[in-house]
């Protein structure tokens, strides 16, 4: 049966913008069940939930209201053409490069467009990498250029980020990365949420290139949008100036598009070659399309959901400093929270979900100490803290009889 944009909106909740149409397209909570069913070499069970609980899911860093009221309108204005292939009807992808290029001060050709920045992750691991060239990455990072390495069987290198500051330690990372295929850096880094700072970052790409000019420098910015800290710059202006450089960028996160997958890279005409001869024809769809078109114009939106998950933020991070448990400086829309020896990451994991609350998975090799919750809305995030006092303080009571 045709549906449409009535019906549609019927489905998923009564406002042309409601709050549930939000959460519809951004897919909530999708990405954790993969990575919770898939994760390691054989399947993991999922933690179990209360019956008849409708969970909280703060463990996959999506935005938990999805898109704003004129990008839903925007997906929802299509519907009219989902019989039509992308390049028969509007706006074209084309559309959304160019624009994409004039905000960075770039050409179409610097900008490739992806499913999510995924595609082009696993494009750069298959171009630029092979049984001799290999990965150079920080570790615990995000694990999509490390799995899709290991699939096909190349080498992968980490180092560990800092001690103290769980930041990525540049000067170890450098120290591997002479002969890399691909030096792979999340910024601000996940699972961490630190951040590198503009000049620090500049400075080791200048390095890398000087001693191993043909590995590609990967910056992933997929959570530039929220940080806060005013010694972040993004790296778009030193890729479309510096060979083997590539920017890549999603609409996974600060707007709220986790489901619809569209992401987009960016670097010097060359060095996008590869990655435009790779993409698959007709990868971004004609919803994400002009969804990513209007987020894009309506930076208001974007300001709005940044001041919105810096509150949540700082609510959550007083709220675990209170009981004691300190987090890392994050810049993203996620913390990273040292749970400390009495508990690991699994036990807080199993012990949230008995009361409806999914939190991250592991990150090895600090699953054992520290933990990942996602930010929801401030109501899920009072709900929540309730929760993991309940739980952290249930742990320690039972660990101080046993001694």
């Amino acid at each position: 049966m045709p549906v449409s944009r009535r019906g549609f909106l019927n489905l998923v909740g009564t406002g042309r913008t409601s709050p549930l149409a939000g959460a519809f397209m951004a897919a909530r909570g999708h990405e954790e069940y993969m990575a919770e069913l898939m994760e390691g070499q054989g399947m993991r069970r999922r933690p179990e939930l209360p019956p008849g609980v409708e969970p909280i899911r703060i463990s996959s860093n999506e935005n938990p209201l999805g898109p704003g009221p004129k990008v839903i309108e925007a997906i929802l204005g299509k519907f009219p053409e989902a019989n039509r292939y992308p390049f028969n009807s509007t706006p074209l992808d084309a559309d959304l490069e160019i624009l994409i290029a004039k905000q960075n001060e770039a050409k179409r050709d610097n900008v490739v467009l992806g499913a999510g920045s995924q595609e082009l992750l696993r494009h750069a691991v298959r171009i630029f990498m092979s049984p001799t060239r290999f990965l150079a990455e920080p570790s615990p990072t995000y694990g999509q250029c490390q799995g899709e390495a290991r699939q096909l069987g190349y080498p992968v290198k980490t180092v560990p980020v800092a001690p103290d500051t769980l930041k990525t330690d540049l000067a170890k990372l450098a120290g591997i990365s002479k002969g890399a295929g691909i030096v792979y850096i999340v910024n601000p880094n996940n699972p961490t949420g630190t951040i590198i700072g503009g000049k620090d970052l500049t400075d080791f790409i200048a390095d890398i290139r000087k001693t191993s000019p043909s590995s590609l420098i990967l910056v992933d910015e997929a959570y530039h949008d929220y940080v806060t800290d005013p010694s972040f710059e993004s790296m778009i202006p030193t890729a479309l100036k510096t060979p083997n450089v590539v920017v890549a960028r999603t609409f996974s996160k600060a707007y709220g598009m986790a489901g619809v997958r569209i992401g987009y890279g960016i670097g010097m005409t060359e060095t996008m070659r590869d990655l435009k001869k790779h993409r698959m024809s007709y990868n971004v769809n004609t919803f994400g399309v002009a969804a990513a078109l209007t987020s894009l114009k309506d930076p208001e939106h974007i300001k709005q959901e940044v001041a919105r998950n810096t509150k949540v933020r700082d609510f959550t991070l007083k709220a675990l400093s209170s009981m004691g448990y300190n987090s890392t400086d994050s810049q993203t829309n996620f913390i990273f929270v040292n749970i400390g020896k009495r508990m690991t990451a699994a036990q807080f994991r199993e012990g949230c979900a008995k009361s409806g609350v999914l939190v991250g998975r592991d990150f090895p090799p600090l699953e054992k100490t520290w933990a990942r919750i996602s930010m929801g809305t401030m109501e899920e995030m009072q709900k929540a803290t309730d929760v993991f006092r309940n739980v952290l303080r249930t742990v320690s009571t039972t660990a101080g009889q046993q001694q």
